[in-house]
């Protein structure tokens, strides 16, 4: 990339120096330069002519009626008068336009210093915010010629937008509300932050992307977007239906590593997935003066007679909200109250949440007296490993289970039923143990997790609970075959609401058939993607504890984790 640098402007003393002869290359042609005399001057002119021969005219015509002369008939000097007339009217009629047409005209030619070569990369920079170092670090990193093209200059208009944000008239956040275009207010935000850090933006797209769609729903302030491929795992045979699973990732080999996984899979039958509990959860902490008066509201939570009156409450949240369960747990004079509920096609984080706001509302007529310290106590516990999620569950709780036969294991995998028997054990079990980890009892069930969370539009965060799991792998069939499975307790998904409304994520979560709600059945598509990602991760996890078990773990991913691409050949 060719980064260049708005001509210096010159000392002041110069100007002073030439004010009489002007450099012409310092300031955008004019509409005025095509006159043959000043403005002034030739403004005055016409208006003395318009209203001279104006009255001219008028005194002849009034001369005319009186001696019932014809008006059609005019003489040399009148028609001349005439055609004065209406040249000086155009004239005057386009002199009120004359800024108008300046200003295209200077917008045509904004910062014609970079406009001899319009290929080339442009990086304005405003000198007074720039430092020397600043300068040098911008121009260090070459830029590959498989990006997008550089966007053109702004417009004067944008300019003037661009200055604003820079010194802080304008913030920076209101942009879409001030100008009702997204894509303009990400494009001068841009820009801006060009500007302010000194640094380049022109490997991060900005073009090709739907910024409406992210307004007030996925991401504030945007300047563009992240390029993530998407791969494709599969077919995975689940519960009888094959399955394709987009995956999104810059790790080589995982997408590879899963696809074995699957032809094991596929090849010894398929899997199978039984979801077992379904309830997502959100726990409020709430403070008495005492721990005696806390407590009274424990037991209130406990009485199986409140929890009918206590559900109505929170069920008027949504028309899917179904709360299951109050978990109280007092600490002192604090009290945490986990609520689980249903949630239908969503993951539900935000339904959960209306309803415990309904029902601390509804609690605060019956105690007075309780102060509500936060609707989230971190008991539920989004996004961080707890041993409440993976005992009691969160979200959609799954195992999903496949018998693997001893010659898919041969010649699919590449290893042996009792390799991978003894391996799970001391790595997955023992291994974890000794390291102390919570949930973690697997190889990586976390990669294949948040690759499908990023291509379907889930959030990446909740990663953290949703790869708990515990894979288990034993011989069976007399040691002929093996059976191996993952207990997922913590799967937190949603086919509806938040990034899964966007166009690229929604196509993957139409590749797999569960795009949307279902409205024959409430929370089926939600539930079938858990089992998927369930599936997946068991495909991932075959495949990588075989490459250990193997030792092809290390030349698997030199292979195609490693590239031997040389990109000075690529970059301009």
């Amino acid at each position: 990339m060719d980064v260049r640098r708005r001509p210096p402007k010159q000392p002041s003393h110069h100007h002073q120096t030439s004010t009489s002869d002007p450099d012409p290359n310092l300031h955008p042609p004019k509409a005025s330069d095509a006159l043959p005399l000043p403005l002034y001057l030739t403004n005055g002119i016409f208006f003395t002519l318009f209203f001279s021969v104006a009255y001219y005219l008028l005194h002849r015509w009034r001369d005319k009626i009186r001696s019932s002369t014809p008006l059609h008939v005019v003489t040399l000097s009148e028609l001349a008068a005439i055609l004065s007339l209406i040249a000086s009217f155009i004239y005057l009629l386009g002199f009120f336009g004359i800024d108008f047409v300046q200003s295209f005209i200077s917008r045509a030619s904004h910062d014609a210093w970079d406009m001899e070569d319009e290929v080339e990369s442009r990086f304005i920079i405003e000198e007074d915010r720039r430092s020397p170092a600043a300068i040098d670090s911008s121009i260090s990193a070459p830029v590959s010629r498989f990006m997008d093209p550089p966007a053109p200059l702004p417009s004067q208009e944008e300019e003037d937008l661009v200055k604003s944000v820079v010194s802080g008239e304008i913030p920076s956040y209101s942009l879409e509300s001030r100008l009702g275009d997204c894509y303009r207010a990400a494009s001068i935000r841009r820009e801006a932050v060009q500007r302010l850090t000194g640094r380049s933006l022109d490997g991060l797209p900005l073009d090709g992307f739907d910024y409406q769609s992210i307004l007030g729903q996925c991401c504030e302030m945007p300047i563009g977007y992240v390029q993530i491929p998407v791969g494709i795992a599969g077919p995975l045979l689940l519960n009888g239906c094959e399955y394709s699973v987009p995956m999104a990732t810059t790790e080589g080999c995982l997408v590879a590593s899963t696809n074995r996984g699957c032809k094991a899979i596929y090849a010894s039958g398929g899997a199978t997935s039984i979801l077992y509990k379904d309830g997502m959860s959100r726990a409020p902490v709430v403070k008495f003066e005492t721990a005696t008066r806390a407590s009274q509201l424990l037991f209130y939570l406990e009485e199986p007679a409140n929890f009918d009156a206590l559900a109505m409450v929170f069920n008027k949240s949504s028309r899917f909200a179904r709360l299951q369960k109050i978990q109280p747990t007092p600490a002192g004079r604090n009290l945490y109250i986990r609520f689980t509920c249903e949630t239908g096609d969503a993951m539900g984080m935000n339904m959960v949440s209306k309803g415990v706001q309904n029902v601390l509302e509804y609690l605060q007529v019956e105690f007075p007296d309780m102060e509500v310290v936060g609707i989230s106590g971190n008991f539920c516990c989004d996004k961080k490993p707890a041993a409440v999620n993976w005992l009691n569950g969160r979200g959609k709780s799954v195992i999903c289970e496949a018998t693997i036969t001893g010659e898919v294991i041969e010649k699919v995998l590449k290893t042996s039923i009792p390799a991978l028997v003894e391996l799970n054990t001391i790595k997955n079990l023992t291994g974890s143990a000794i390291a102390g980890a919570l949930g973690g009892f697997n190889a990586h069930a976390a990669n294949i997790v948040s690759a499908i969370f990023i291509a379907t539009g889930q959030d990446p965060a909740q990663n953290i609970e949703s790869s708990h799991c515990i894979t288990m792998m034993e011989a069976t069939n007399d040691g002929k075959d093996l059976h191996v499975s993952v207990t997922m307790p913590c799967i937190e998904v949603g086919t509806v609401g938040g990034g899964t409304q966007l166009a690229s994520q929604s196509a993957c979560l139409n590749l797999l058939g569960v795009k949307g709600a279902c409205r024959e059945s409430p929370a089926s598509n939600a539930r079938l993607l858990a089992a998927i990602v369930a599936g997946s991760v068991l495909a991932g996890e075959l495949s990588l504890m075989s490459a250990i078990a193997s030792g092809q773990l290390v030349k698997s991913h030199m292979k195609y984790n490693r590239s031997s691409r040389d990109m000075s050949t690529v970059t301009s």
